[in-house]
């Protein structure tokens, strides 16, 4: 469905001002580029925070299971 509205919306875009859609077409591949490296940092990140958290964890959950 996210991907329907993001095509309609493009095409509405092509309607109303083309060579700004036509601009949006071949720019979104390049930011997408752009961002990559954050959105890696980012998981990164957030599996390092779980992993502490698991860690730190632990010795509730051993002295729960006694």
């Amino acid at each position: 469905m996210k991907t329907f509205i993001a095509l309609v919306g493009w095409f509405l875009l092509f309607a109303i001002c083309w060579p700004l859609a036509i601009a949006v077409l071949f720019l979104f591949p390049l930011v997408w580029l752009l961002l990559l490296p954050f959105r890696l940092v980012g998981l990164t990140v957030e599996a390092v925070f779980k992993l502490v958290g698991a860690i730190l964890s632990l010795p509730l959950r051993w002295v729960k299971a006694w």
